[in-house]
């Protein structure tokens, strides 16, 4: 069976409303470390030079995750990330920190762009409450939208590819986490090196796992 790639055709649906942008999230599972959201938008000029194989970041393994993100950014695509730290991770809660994550990333790519962004596909079954930006935005859950829009698609990469980097950075100040493999999710290592050295400023205190530790 061939693989299944994402296409343009949400785009093309929604595009004669104004600029169609794709938004995806990720690091919502991990004990430590930021949520990340990436937020794209393609000029169809640019499609037929995309580079092959942008799907589902977690279809794909890290170097050719790698591979991809580089030729994006030489390509000058339209992007942008946006995150929430740990501590707006424990006092608004994964989902809306998730939120806050995505209206940074689309606040950071409107002031990239020339046109007002008009509609944004988002990954999942639940429409983005944005607080501070206050266009007139229409959202179009997308469930599998990695899977099935390319914009989607390409924002999961570039928050991906950035989040891992970033947790990669971390790892050199925490080397006993492990956080350049598990990336700060709870693997059995993790769980180990918790019990043994507690946790840090890094770690989401509000997730069960971590508040059992937390003195």
């Amino acid at each position: 069976m061939a693989k299944q790639f994402p296409s343009f055709e949400l785009e093309n649906k929604y595009k004669k409303h104004g600029l169609v942008v794709g938004v995806d999230e990720v690091g919502r599972g991990p004990w430590a470390g930021p949520v990340m959201a990436g937020a794209v938008w393609i000029d169809p000029v640019l499609l037929s030079s995309l580079p092959e194989g942008i799907r589902d970041s977690k279809k794909l393994t890290a170097k050719k995750r790698m591979l991809i993100y580089k030729d994006l950014s030489s390509l000058n695509i339209a992007m942008a990330i946006g995150q929430a730290n740990v501590e707006e991770i424990d006092s608004l809660n994964i989902l809306n920190a998730s939120f806050l994550a995505m209206e940074r990333a689309v606040i950071s790519l409107q002031k990239k762009l020339s046109s007002n962004i008009t509609t944004i596909l988002v990954d999942g079954n639940r429409l983005p409450k944005f607080q501070k930006y206050t266009e007139n935005l229409n959202f179009i859950p997308v469930v599998g939208g990695d899977n099935i829009s390319l914009s989607i698609a390409t924002a999961s990469i570039i928050a991906k590819q950035t989040r891992d980097l970033y947790m990669c950075q971390l790892h050199l100040s925490y080397p006993k986490y492990g956080f350049n493999k598990n990336k700060g999710y709870g693997t059995k290592a993790h769980r180990i090196a918790l019990t043994e050295c507690g946790i840090t400023c890094h770690h989401r205190v509000s997730f069960a796992p971590i508040k059992a530790l937390k003195f």
